[in-house]
């Protein structure tokens, strides 16, 4: 059996580092306007500014959510917890999607009952607060963009921000409509568009998230694919009891029997090094453990 975990993590305590400040400045950025905009939402009576001070929220718990995962990944493990702390961003996903549902349900009440009772709202300063969300999301997200190139994690947390600077841009686009022609139900109603963005995207980050907890084979990872690969190495002439699973958020496991009935070259440290090399590059599965058995024993029974 061999074990192949010289990994070169994604977040290294050096990389870490690097970015550490870009999500300090993020997060207080976006935690501070939120708490702005939420307050001017209720001044404007707007129920669109209150829906994208909610958006708002799910970046500040989206950064959050990757900064943590970004300095767990440099957590050593311990003699409890062999895998180290990187299983808990799983736990972190599955409670931010919970919070970002009541809050949406919470939103669309608010914006349901606006159509049946319309009240006026103050255009100029839905105007204004929203522009000041755009600088706020486009300029934070500026932060990650270079990281967002090579790094998953990074990546997520620029396209969260790059996203509301344009939901954003959508209220201002609505206070103007009202503002030029008295239609109180575009309020509402870009309030409740906005609700179906953030379920929208909650639903497929709650399901993600649940399938992971449950061991499940990672979204971007197909099993069937990486058996072939692994079939197509030389002298393998099957693979069994192939498991697949989220280590965390962004690093993933792979376990596996191979029959090799005779000695080749493969069967060797240089030989698991490049096949462990072959599943990051193509799969981005990067602790792989492998066991090797030179009879054919298990091609006469179901080893799975």
């Amino acid at each position: 059996m061999h074990s192949s975990h010289d990994h070169a993590h994604v977040h290294s305590t050096e990389a870490f580092q690097s970015i550490n400040l870009s999500f300090i400045v993020a997060v207080v950025a976006n935690l501070a306007f939120t708490i702005f905009e939420a307050v001017y939402a209720h001044v404007a009576n707007s129920v669109s500014l209150l829906g994208d001070a909610g958006h708002n929220l799910s970046d500040v718990l989206g950064l959050l959510l990757a900064w943590g995962a970004a300095y767990l990944a440099t957590k050593k493990s311990s003699q409890l917890f062999s895998y180290g702390y990187r299983r808990t961003t799983i736990l972190a996903t599955i409670i931010n999607s919970i919070v970002l549902v009541l809050a949406a349900g919470y939103i669309a009440a608010e914006s349901l009952q606006r159509f049946f009772a319309p009240s006026t709202v103050a255009e100029v300063a839905i105007m204004i607060v929203a522009s000041v969300g755009i600088v706020v999301n486009a300029g934070t997200a500026l932060l990650f963009s270079k990281g967002s190139h090579h790094d998953l994690n990074l990546r997520g947390a620029f396209l969260h921000l790059a996203y509301d600077a344009v939901i954003s841009a959508g209220v201002v686009v609505g206070a103007i409509l009202i503002y030029l022609t008295g239609w109180l139900w575009v309020d509402p109603l870009i309030g409740l568009m906005i609700v179906f963005v953030i379920i929208g995207g909650t639903w497929k980050l709650l399901r993600d998230s649940i399938n992971l907890i449950l061991d499940a084979v990672p979204q971007n990872i197909n099993r069937q694919q990486v058996q072939s690969h692994l079939l197509a190495i030389d002298g393998v002439s099957q693979v069994h009891d192939l498991h697949i699973w989220a280590l965390s958020t962004h690093e993933n496991c792979l376990t596996a029997h191979l029959v090799m009935p005779e000695n080749t070259l493969w069967d060797s440290e240089s030989g698991y090094v490049d096949i462990g090399k072959s599943l990051a590059e193509k799969f981005q599965i990067h602790h792989v453990t492998l066991q090797i058995e030179k009879d054919l024993e298990c091609a006469t029974q179901d080893c799975d």
